[in-house]
């Protein structure tokens, strides 16, 4: 028996029909379902026009959209407040619960304790399920009940919560005969104030070849050798559950995968990380912050080849390959002596994968600051990061296809002034903590 309220099922970072927890749960309620999402305006209003992850959005929900129409069925898109649209639909709908998936970013968390008082004024429910981790935050921690800050002790309890075999898939695609009829329209994108600018993500699980080799090639950026799932994880378009069972044995890919979920833990019980070092007395470096020097690094033209091809492969596909973010991320903050908040911000607006908690931890790996971060005195020589991971200048050529030729820009800075400049001003600040 279907009772005659319906529930709202609200779309967040799970922009899929299949094994999607809440959705599952939502529809196996007893209640038709109604699926909900919400541009937040509280978020696009910080977005410029073209922002080229709003397109990636709204994309996959004109597929889900049309994916529910055989059950006479549609989305409901709504954009502005989230406690605004709720008010709204709650006095439109009547539903008896409002169904989600968790998120542990800070403001996530406050804006759902929002929605979740604001159901208790309607007297509707609100259920809050675990979906983008495999294992919850709350669910490794040390004998005293505190959160670890390390990796490799934390690392070691999550691989041994994790089970292939017994992981749950959760075939929410199997009732979706349970969806509320309706016949919505989505809103333009023009009308929200976006341009339509597509890009193209990858969705399909690597092949067994590439995890195989995964170890030996995931450094080298000029090899196809990583999974470029990092996008489709970050907006959910495929399942984290399948994913981890597909790559269960190949330990390398699986622990990039618990990387992820570290750092999702760290936000989720250290949420100053967003604005604040993880280490405080990182707070006292005094940084040089020189405008036209971080422009040029922006544009990819510190003279330091492997730097600007990482800096040209972000401003032109969203994309950076991760051992390229760990290089132009130490030139910035140890050879321009630029704070990490200012590469974190740039990396925000240009990333399509962009997510904070990750974002945020490697940003502070690389600047020393954060837990389990690389020691301050580590500064990556450039030259031989290239010697090493881009032997024969591939991915350089690719990028800054002029880097050997009378038009390159000279260096920014000498490598091994820049390496002692660094070191003494963070021996200053760290002795005054």
């Amino acid at each position: 028996m279907v009772n005659a309220a319906p529930v709202l099922f609200w779309l967040r970072r799970d922009l899929r029909l299949t094994d999607n927890r809440g959705l599952f749960e939502a529809l196996n309620s007893g209640h038709k379902v109604q699926l909900l999402f919400i541009f937040d305006t509280d978020i696009t209003d910080e977005l410029p026009a073209d922002d080229h992850r709003i397109s990636l959005i709204y994309d996959q929900l004109k597929l889900l959209h049309e994916a529910v129409k055989p059950y006479n069925s549609s989305l409901l898109v709504k954009y502005g407040r989230p406690a605004e649209v709720f008010r709204e639909v709650f006095e439109r709908l009547k539903p008896a619960a409002v169904y989600t998936n968790e998120d542990y970013e800070p403001y996530a968390v406050e804006r759902d304790e929002h929605i979740a008082q604001l159901c208790d004024e309607y007297s509707i429910g609100f259920e809050k399920f675990k979906d983008q981790v495999i294992v919850h935050p709350r669910d490794v921690l040390k004998k005293d009940g505190k959160p670890y800050t390390v990796f490799t002790p934390w690392s070691k309890k999550w691989f041994a919560a994790f089970d292939a075999e017994r992981l749950s898939i959760y075939h929410s695609e199997q009732h979706l005969q349970q969806l509320a009829p309706g016949n919505y329209e989505l809103p333009k994108l023009d009308a929200m104030g976006f341009q339509y600018n597509p890009r193209e993500i990858q969705t399909e699980f690597p092949a067994s070849g590439l995890l195989k080799n995964y170890d030996d090639q995931r450094n080298f950026p000029a090899v196809p050798g990583t999974s470029r799932l990092s996008a489709a994880l970050r907006f959910g378009f495929i399942s984290i559950r399948k994913l981890a069972k597909h790559a269960a044995a190949y330990g390398t890919f699986l622990n990039e995968l618990a990387w992820r979920e570290f750092y999702m833990m760290i936000i989720y019980y250290f949420p100053h990380v967003v604005s604040k070092s993880f280490k405080p007395q990182y707070d006292n470096i005094r940084w040089r912050n020189n405008e036209d020097e971080f422009a040029r690094w922006c544009q990819g033209s510190t003279g330091y080849p492997i730097v600007d091809a990482g800096m040209r492969e972000l401003n032109q596909s969203g994309y950076m390959h991760n051992r390229v973010r760990m290089i132009t991320a130490s030139f910035l903050t140890k050879h321009l002596l630029i704070d990490w908040r200012w590469g974190e911000a740039y990396f925000a607006q240009k990333l399509t994968d962009y997510e904070l908690a990750s974002n945020n931890g490697g940003w502070q790996w690389a600047a020393g600051s954060g837990c389990d971060a690389a020691p301050y005195f580590r500064v990556f020589n450039p030259e031989l990061q290239t010697k090493k991971f881009d032997p024969r200048f591939s991915y350089i050529k690719k990028w800054v296809p002029e880097y050997d030729t009378f038009n390159y820009v000279k260096p920014i800075v000498d490598h091994k002034f820049a390496r002692e400049r660094a070191l003494n001003t963070y021996k200053s600040a760290l002795k005054k903590a």
